[in-house]
C-alpha cells in the first residue's frame, strides 16, 4: 500500500492501527521496523495533506495599504 494514494482520513486511520500494533508485546523486530517506516511515510503524507488544505483555506486579499497578499478565510460563526 502506498500512503500517497490514501485520503487524509484513511492514512490517519492506518497510522492509528500501526501505533496499536507497535504497542503490542508480541511483534517481531523486523515487523516493528517495517511498521515504523510505514508510519513515518504516513505521517509525512498526512502533513502534506494538511499543508495543502491550509493553502486552500487562504485566499488573495487586498491589505489596508493596497497591496495584494494572502489572507486567512474568516471563520463562519
Amino acid at each position: 500500500m502506498e500512503p500517497e494514494i490514501l485520503s487524509f482520513e484513511a492514512a490517519y486511520d492506518r497510522l492509528e492501527e500501526i501505533v496499536r500494533q507497535l504497542e503490542s508485546d508480541d511483534l517481531a523486530i523486523d515487523r516493528a521496523v517495517e511498521l515504523y517506516e510505514l508510519g513515518v511515510r504516513l505521517v509525512r503524507h498526512c502533513s502534506r495533506c494538511l499543508d495543502g488544505a491550509e493553502l486552500r483555506i487562504k485566499r488573495l486579499a487586498q491589505t489596508e495599504d493596497g497591496e495584494i497578499g494572502l489572507a486567512d478565510m474568516p471563520y463562519p460563526n
